[in-house]
This record gives C-alpha cells, structure tokens and sequence, in this order.
C-alpha cells in the first residue's frame, strides 16, 4: 500500500529538479496517474523517460499562459476526469538589485511565480475533489531578505498568503492548502543562476555554508515532504508553511 494509491497528481514545473522528483516520489508511493508541465518539450520529453511508466502524462506550456492552462486542463478531464493533488512548483528567478530592476523582470517574475500559481490553483478548481490537498512551493526567501532578489522574494510572500487566504476560501470542500518553503536545493535553476561556473560555485558554497546543516539539500528531500503534505498523514494540516531548508532560515 502505498501513501498516494489511487490518487491523481498534477505537478507543475515537473521537467527537472524538484518537480520530477516529486513526480518520482508521487508514482512510487502509488499514484494512479501524474501530469507534469514545463515549458520545454525536449525536457519533458527526457523526465518521462526517467520517470519510466506509462501513467504519466507531460502537457508542453507555461503556467502564466491562459490558453497554455486551458489545454493543460482540457487534458486532465479528458484523460481523468479529477485530480486529488496539485503541487504548484513552476518558478523562475532570476538577481535584480534594487536600482536595476526591469519592468520586464517584474513583469516575468511575478508572471510565474504569482499569477502562474493563481490561475493553475483556480482553473484547477472544478476538477479537484473535496478533500483534495494543494501545496504551492514557495521559499525561504517568502521570510528573508536576499541581496538581489527583491522581486523573486515579493512573488514567494504573495505565495505565502495565498495558502493563508485559500485554506479559508476551500475550507467548505475540505480542501487543504499548505505551503513548502525549501532552503538552498541542488537543482538546475539553483546551478544557473550565476554568471558563470565559477560564481556558481561560489554561491553554492555561501548557502552550504550559511545552512546550520552544512549542506545543500536534494530534490528527494523535498519530494518525500511534499507526499507527507499530499498524504493523509498531514490529515489534520492545513493553512502552514513548512520550511525544509536544513536550518537556513530558522537560525
């Protein structure tokens, strides 16, 4: 038996890093079925590959797009009919200090994280069942101040009280809402972030060594949270903000 049998998933942001291994995660602890997006089809193309079972389907689209949503979700019915989890974890970030900062940067930005997770959560609405779970992914950075990052940190407090305002909203349906702040974790958007390789290396090592922990953390590590919050382990959780960050950000 596994945690998540007979349970239909959506994960955005599903291609790589957190999002396929949750997709990994969900499947292993029995998922009847698992729809993943991302925005690159060679990408999703490989991820379903990795993830190595027909009871996964990959929709190419961009979660800020409401014709790209729509197809997203006119496959869902047509193929399932509901879904019983969603994971919102499509984002992007990109460093802005303040000073140069860019209307367009703004405006992509909170595109993805901010009104992506908006519009995937409520156009979701008619197909989840009572009782479902929703957990968006936010950030440590929904809590602290990063150098650079204003704008990135904005859309994942924005994301922070989504979960606080819908907890309330979908509380009629039973529907639970909970939020998953991750720390420094070893994946492709942490790993480009930088300019270079050698910059990249040099972030890496500041959030090591900023992490009480003294390392960075894995995809896996926060995909097996994610099912606690997908489960009914986490039956009596809703409306928190879970922080898997080794530390970072409680120290």
């Amino acid at each position: 038996m596994g945690k998540l049998d007979g349970k239909i998933a959506l994960i955005t942001g599903g291609s790589d890093g957190i999002g396929l291994a949750t997709a990994q995660r969900f499947i292993a602890e029995g998922a009847e079925h698992v729809f993943i997006t991302g925005r690159r089809q060679q990408a999703l193309d490989d991820a379903v590959k990795k993830i190595g079972v027909k009871n996964v389907t990959a929709v190419q689209g961009d979660t800020s797009n409401m014709a790209d949503l729509d197809k997203l979700f006119n496959v869902i019915q047509k193929e399932k009919g509901r879904l019983d989890i969603i994971f919102a974890n499509a984002a992007t970030c990109t460093f802005a200090p303040l000073g140069t900062i860019t209307e367009k940067h703004f405006d992509d930005t909170f595109n993805v994280n901010v009104k992506g997770v908006l519009f995937t959560v409520q156009n979701a609405l008619p197909l989840l069942v009572d009782g479902g779970s929703i957990i968006l992914n936010a950030s440590t950075s929904s809590i602290q101040g990063d150098p650079a990052l204003s704008v990135y940190c904005a859309t994942k407090a924005a994301v922070r009280s989504f979960a606080r305002c819908w907890t309330v909203d979908l509380k009629e349906r039973k529907i639970r809402v909970n939020t998953l702040s991750p720390g420094a974790i070893d994946t492709p958007l942490l790993r480009s972030l930088g300019t270079s390789e050698e910059e990249n290396k040099m972030f890496m090592a500041s959030w090591q060594a900023a992490t009480p922990m003294n390392r960075i953390g894995t995809p896996d590590e926060i995909a097996k949270v994610v099912v606690f919050l997908a489960s009914d382990d986490s039956s009596y959780v809703t409306g928190i903000e879970l922080f898997v960050d080794g530390g970072l950000a409680q120290i």
